[in-house]
């Protein structure tokens, strides 16, 4: 779904209007779109991405969509420094900020005998640690508000014992965790912190790298719904998250998926 053709008919938050909100990995696939939806709520978006061009590309898009542009910064999130220095900047261009979209992510397929010990904490250091060290660095400028959301992607993939993807897996395994210890840790700052579990979502990587005719086959067993998972389904559910129709909601595992797991 493009900048320009969010679908209508659906919910919209008013406590999300010119709310700060950073999404990682935010110009292709599911990122796009959370940048998009997010914009059209009337967010104060900021986004991160390696892909220069596609960024450049999504920023343009939505401003011409929205009347108001998005910042965009690259960044290698698996370079917490760097990953650190983006999140200040963006966040003196859109004010602190109070909903965190940890979405980056590199789900490369690998044979067990291939990883190497630099491919592993490659994994680690985009999938599971940024995650941390961008919500660390959120959290004092939420504390101070009294009030932020942070939202971890996870996925089904290690629930579901996808094979060729043990390094990905473990990640997304680990984020879990991560979401349920930030939960009690951040919370008593007024701090939820969620975690979106998505299927397979048909991006546009996916259908070029993946989605196979024997992956659709699969796709058709596993799920109790037989349409394809969109990223819209998963920008939808996060725009809950961030609002504050879900001030109550903590802790959690929020799963989109069909009915895979």
């Amino acid at each position: 779904m493009s900048a320009g053709t969010v679908a209508s008919g659906f919910a919209t938050y008013p406590s999300l209007a010119d709310r700060s909100v950073l999404v990682t990995g935010g110009a292709t696939g599911i990122g796009a779109e959370l940048v998009t939806q997010f914009a059209h709520q009337g967010a104060r978006v900021a986004f991160v991405d390696l892909d220069d061009a596609a960024g450049t590309a999504l920023a343009t898009e939505v401003e011409r969509a929205t009347g108001r542009a998005p910042w965009f910064g690259r960044c290698d999130v698996g370079d917490v420094a760097a990953l650190q220095t983006a999140l200040r900047t963006a966040a003196d261009a859109v004010g602190p900020i109070e909903v965190l979209v940890n979405n980056a992510a590199n789900d490369q397929r690998h044979d067990v005998q291939d990883v190497t010990v630099q491919f592993w904490d490659e994994r680690m250091a985009v999938n599971l640690r940024a995650q941390f060290f961008a919500a660390q660095a959120v959290a004092p400028a939420m504390a101070a508000a009294g009030r932020g959301s942070v939202i971890n992607l996870g996925s089904i993939i290690w629930h579901a014992k996808f094979a060729r993807s043990s390094g990905y897996a473990t990640a997304k395994a680990g984020i879990e965790g991560l979401t349920r210890s930030l939960a009690r840790d951040l919370g008593p700052d007024g701090i939820r912190v969620n975690c979106i579990v998505p299927g397979w979502v048909m991006t546009d990587r996916q259908l070029r790298d993946w989605v196979t005719p024997e992956a659709e086959r699969e796709i058709e067993r596993s799920q109790c719904l037989p349409q394809r998972l969109q990223p819209a389904d998963v920008a939808r559910l996060a725009l809950w998250l961030a609002a504050d129709d879900s001030a109550m909601c903590t802790a959690q595992r929020w799963v989109v998926d069909g009915g895979w797991i």
